[in-house]
């Protein structure tokens, strides 16, 4: 006989989302029970969530659990046994324990429930939201858009009048824990019902796409048993979610099959084509037709032969590419480039390798490379390796992407490996101003949003007297007539739902100014810095806003400070290191929240990738190294193809070289500051980056050991909670040059540009610190008093430094001093001893020296034990 230890949660067979998501709420209350799959879902559930979620619920067949097993069934969202199939029979098992959580009154009489809430709420995921809010249970933003969805669902976006105050409270708490409200937007909005998302969802399954003449049609089709009203409404937001040029989409209702068809594209003419096959109308961007007689492939078929008849084929590749290519090899020099480009009157080289393309180079990057006397440096060092390609065959919609959407001045021509040709925007545009028409659809823009309104993300993200300062400093500016954004790792750092407070403020307009007018009303103080139009507002609560004037920069010489001069918006955050840092959010008050991206920052956000602005950026500012592997390693990035390969051909230059050593040091301190600077520098050390910094930085298994040491060095001593401040970028450093020898730490601190006193400073008790070590690391014991007397003069950052090399029962000597023993004194001071007759002189120090040590070591316990210890001294 099994012995009963499971617990099982359930919902009723056909899951909806409050069913799965109470299933997930409930999985946190009940550790360890066992998820039960429903016999059936809604299918818009089943593949909008388990299709993306499926890590979240892990869930089991009932027929793969042994029933005879199951000691408490804990059912969700329902209460009758007629809803969960087999599992009734275990629930009226008597020695099975039944939970039930639901929404629905009343509770099935038949239900034999041992325990249960059930409250006349709009969804029973709120009912468990409650319950994990006051146990502190906390949920991840993956679980509470799931959660979210299940609240949305059942209430009809809060629409439905049974909506109550605790469905809203349970939406706000989750949307505080990070539920995503552009994925439930996109899945429960109210115009739509359960049957329309399970609709939408195959129509976008069975969406296929066709090439037709190069422009790209969608065909989708879909059973249903009722007749849907709304199914336009439905293609539209197929259209909307995809970015879909043309559609047509079929649904088979009540025996008929209709045909909605909608076009952005001049090319495809959709009320002709549906006039003429299937005998219906419309416009020509939008159209309907109903087939009788026909089935749902016959419909398709019929579709497919019209197409290519009715379609007009757009310009391709091979009409508008210039050939006989000129191209250039990878280790052709910057100097026989730009000769190329000037001859030949082009503005960007494709560079071949054996045949093959491997790269291109544009003149505004020859020009640069030229002004940084780079002159016979090889293209292959700053040339774009990231680009599309075309074939010959290849329409007007993707030569308008390839060199519009990826910014491309150039795009080759490849058929069969080989070059044959290529795409520039001096021939598109010609062909776009002689064919008007061309210029309308095909072009998808709104993969790359330039703008949206985020203000609600500020009210729900920020602190209310952010947000109050925010509109505050829109206002102020409004008046002097300037345009003001927020810029910066703020928005960055907003977006990723990561605390940030450091405000960054640029202004089309005078800085200066703005920060004068913002103390004048705000009240605090302002300094001002007019060679590079900036100014730091300190308010009265000592918060820090700065700002500066939206300034352009160059570079008189790789690793030089730039030189800036004023300018707009964009070119202000066309001169920052990476897309990421590009966002910049208005504060005027008529536009407050609008998010500007010129760069692609938001998609580079989504995807996860680090990416540079342009080809000399690693030239031009050799710390962005630095920076871009710190982001990377924060954030869980990876830096983009072209930015590593962009940085592995900078660092052959030696960069870092020309980069003054305060620089280098505030970049590093930054690392170190990081929660794990150790994934940054080995990535370093991988990249070649650290030796370039000075050889002096290696990286090996055992430092990187070390490094792991000290942070759960540092964590520990954090936790004690003492009033003592420390550097633990200091105490890094010393964990990174802990195989150099003094000759080259000497060196590397005169690198860093560190002041002699303290570079001198440094090295004394870095030696200390090691000789220490090397003396106490075979030792098995050791007196309270030496260790006292031994570490009492060394800053806490080498002491630190100096526990976390130690062994674990020689590192309980360094807590006993952290905690204990460094705070112990002798309880007779001067004046006693002066009491007991003696003559003060040398003699105290070693009297109260030799008391202090006793008392440590425990020789001495009380005032008494102490006098007699002098008298014996004295004799």
């Amino acid at each position: 006989m099994s012995e009963k230890r499971l617990t099982v949660i359930a919902t009723h067979e056909n899951a909806d989302f409050d069913g799965l998501a109470s299933m997930l709420a409930a999985k946190k209350l009940y550790p360890g029970a066992i998820s039960i799959a429903p016999a059936s879902q809604e299918k818009g559930v089943k593949e909008f969530v388990l299709t993306t979620a499926v890590d979240y619920f892990h869930l089991t067949k009932l027929r793969n659990i042994d029933l005879r097993a199951i000691k408490r069934v804990v059912l969700v969202d329902t209460s009758q046994l007629s809803r969960i199939g087999k599992l009734a029979e275990v629930v009226k098992d008597p020695e099975v324990e039944v939970h039930v959580y639901d929404h629905h009154l009343p509770p099935d009489p038949e239900t034999p429930i041992d325990f249960s809430i059930i409250k006349p709420v709009g969804a029973t995921v709120t009912i468990l939201v409650q319950l994990l809010r006051e146990r502190g249970i906390k949920i991840t933003p993956e679980e509470a858009t799931l959660m979210a969805l299940g609240v949305y669902e059942d209430t009809g976006a809060f629409t439905f009048q049974y909506t109550t105050k605790e469905d809203l409270e349970a939406a706000g708490y989750l949307i505080n824990c990070g539920a995503n409200l552009n994925v439930i937007a996109e899945l429960v909005t109210h115009q739509f019902t359960s049957t329309d998302i399970v609709l939408l969802n195959e129509l976008i399954h069975e969406a296929q796409i066709h090439f037709i003449h190069g422009i790209p049609v969608v065909i989708t089709k879909v059973s249903t048993d009722q007749y849907v009203g709304d199914f336009a409404v439905l293609v539209h937001r197929l259209m909307e979610i995809e970015n879909v040029p043309v559609i047509f989409a079929l649904v088979k209702m009540e025996n008929r099959i209709f045909i909605i068809a909608r076009s952005r594209l001049p090319e495809v003419n959709v009320a002709k084509i549906l006039e003429e096959g299937f005998g219906g109308g419309g416009h020509a961007a939008a159209a309907s037709a109903v087939a009788k007689g026909l089935t749902l492939f016959q419909v398709e078929n019929k579709l497919l032969t019209l197409l290519p008849e009715r379609i007009k084929p757009s310009k391709v590749v091979k009409d508008l590419m210039t050939y006989p290519v000129k191209w250039i090899s990878p280790e052709t020099s910057i100097k026989k480039a730009e000769s190329i480009l000037v001859h030949y009157d082009i503005n960007a080289l494709p560079i071949l390798e054996k045949g093959k393309i491997v790269g291109i180079i544009t003149r505004p990057v020859v020009d640069k490379a030229l002004y940084h006397g780079l002159h016979d440096q090889p293209v292959k060092r700053f040339m774009t390796t990231e680009f599309p390609v075309l074939s010959p065959d290849a329409s007007l919609t993707e030569i308008k992407e390839a060199l519009l959407q990826h910014k491309q001045r150039l795009v080759p021509v490849v058929d069969k490996g080989q070059v044959v040709g290529v795409i520039t925007r001096k021939s598109l545009l010609h062909y776009l101003l002689t064919n008007p028409s061309a210029f309308l659809g095909g072009l998808d823009l709104e993969r790359q949003p330039r703008q949206k309104v985020i203000a609600s993300v500020l009210n729900e993200r920020l602190p209310k007297p952010i947000v109050n300062l925010l509109k505050r400093i829109g206002e102020i500016s409004d008046k002097l007539g300037y345009n003001v954004y927020i810029v910066g790792g703020f928005v960055r750092d907003l977006l990723l739902r990561q605390e940030n407070f450091d405000i960054d403020i640029v202004v089309e307009g005078d800085g200066i100014k703005l920060a004068k007018a913002m103390s004048k009303e705000l009240g605090g103080r302002v300094h001002t810095y007019k060679k590079f139009g900036t100014a730091v507002v300190i308010l009265p609560d000592n918060f820090r806003v700065d700002i500066a004037t939206a300034r352009t920069e160059f570079y008189e010489f790789p690793g030089a400070l730039p030189t800036v001069e004023t300018s707009s918006l964009k070119l202000d955050l066309y001169r920052r290191d990476f897309t990421i840092n590009t966002l910049a959010i208005k504060l005027n008050p008529d536009e407050f929240g609008l998010l500007l991206d010129f760069f692609g920052g938001q998609r580079d956000l989504k995807d996860g990738i680090i990416r540079i602005l342009h080809n000399l950026s690693f030239v031009e500012d050799p710390t962005r190294i630095l920076r871009a592997v710190r982001f990377e390693q924060r954030f869980g990035f990876r830096i983009g193809k072209q930015t590593l390969d962009l940085m592995k051909q900078s660092l052959k230059l030696n960069p870092l070289i020309y980069v003054t050593g305060s620089r280098i040091w505030h970049e590093l301190k930054c690392i170190f500051l990081e929660s794990n600077p150790d994934t940054s520098l080995k990535r370093l050390h991988k990249l070649g980056a650290l030796k370039a910094l000075h050889p002096a930085l290696k990286w090996s298994q055992e430092i990187e050991n070390l490094f792991k040491e000290i942070k759960a060095v540092l964590s520990w001593f954090d936790l004690l909670y003492l009033e003592e401040t420390y550097a633990p970028e200091w105490v890094y450093l010393l964990a990174l040059l802990d195989k150099a020898n003094r000759t080259e730490i000497q060196d590397y601190l005169l690198r860093l540009e560190w002041p002699e006193s303290k570079r001198e400073a440094f090295l004394k008790h870095r030696k200390k610190a090691v000789e220490v070590y090397h003396f106490w690391r075979r030792r098995r014991s050791i007196k309270p008093s030496e260790v006292y007397f031994t570490l009492h003069d060394l800053p806490i950052e080498f002491l630190l430094y100096l526990m976390a090399k130690l062994s674990p029962s020689q590192k309980r000597w360094l807590s006993q001093y952290f905690t204990k023993w460094r705070y112990i004194k002798p309880l007779l001071n001067g004046n006693d001893l002066k009491a007991m007759g003696l003559t003060p002189g040398p003699i105290f120090k070693t009297i109260l020296e030799t008391l202090l040590r006793a008392r440590l070591d425990g020789k001495v316990k009380t005032k008494e034990d102490e006098r007699n210890l002098v008298k014996e001294l004295i004799r």
